[in-house]
């Protein structure tokens, strides 16, 4: 439930905006007030560049959260889902701790056979198989996610996609690896990911191609919408949209996002 707006009218209403100390901020208005069920304003950026693999890393200070707020950041390629979706970060509501997800087309699967930090949810990748429920893997670190993640000055994310398949790992302000501060990143002394989806059960080379990056918010919806009651969220998903003082987190605050290639 949210009209995404142009670069320009986004930076006029005050939605994308760099601080003074170099911080870029996009947030959801949370000053209108609406009639319930109408939609309100919020940000999606994607990157000009599509990528084939490589290794990409976002410094994150804030992240969105709060009851209907669903944001996500990804990459994803043309004809969705022939090119292939990354979740490096998402979740909706309140949760405590970050999902990570592919979406594919058919014959794509993750195991359970690769070591990872993070627990194996779903296996099938494919959004027919699975009703778009994607291949997950469900982090237990709290500070992966929303108010712990924001608590402790949010982290790093890092994903590296390569002919092996696509590993992620996530870093606490405080633990953020010194060859990734100093630009000179590597994921080999990183130890073990969060997430792995290896090319021996899914052939990333086929199923991910042309890639723009992308973060956004987004409020309600499939996701967000179909969870809202049983998340403990009060009234309803349109109701809460329609009141601006329910969006005063959700707003992303970002350090830098890299590619390495």
């Amino acid at each position: 439930m949210v009209n995404y707006q142009s670069k320009e009218d986004a930076v006029s209403k005050n939605l994308a905006y760099v601080q003074d100390d170099g911080t870029f901020v996009m947030t959801v208005d949370d000053s209108t007030w609406l009639s319930s069920g109408s939609y309100r304003d919020s940000v999606r950026i994607s990157s000009q560049k599509s990528y084939n693999q490589g290794l990409f890393i976002a410094d994150i200070y804030v992240m969105p959260h709060g009851c209907s707020v669903w944001p996500a950041w990804w990459s994803v390629g043309p004809n969705w889902p022939s090119g292939g979706e990354i979740d490096v970060l998402e979740g909706v509501h309140d949760q405590s701790t970050n999902q990570y997800t592919l979406h594919t087309s058919t014959g794509c699967t993750t195991t359970t056979t690769d070591k990872v930090s993070a627990a194996l949810s779903t296996t099938q990748c494919a959004v027919a198989g699975a009703d778009n429920t994607g291949c997950a893997y469900i982090d237990s670190d709290t500070s992966t996610y929303g108010a712990g993640f924001n608590l402790i000055g949010g982290g790093v994310y890092a994903h590296l996609w390569d002919a092996d398949g696509i590993k992620i790992w996530h870093f606490p302000r405080t633990a953020i690896p010194a060859d990734i501060t100093s630009k000179a990143p590597n994921p080999d002394s990183w130890g073990t990911p969060a997430a792995f989806w290896s090319s021996s059960s899914c052939d990333v080379s086929n199923h991910f191609y042309d890639h723009t990056l992308t973060f956004d918010i987004t409020l309600c919806g499939d996701w967000a919408g179909a969870t809202y009651s049983s998340a403990g969220c009060p009234g309803t998903c349109a109701d809460r949209v329609a009141d601006p003082t329910n969006f005063q987190t959700a707003k992303w605050k970002l350090n830098y996002v890299a590619v390495y290639q």
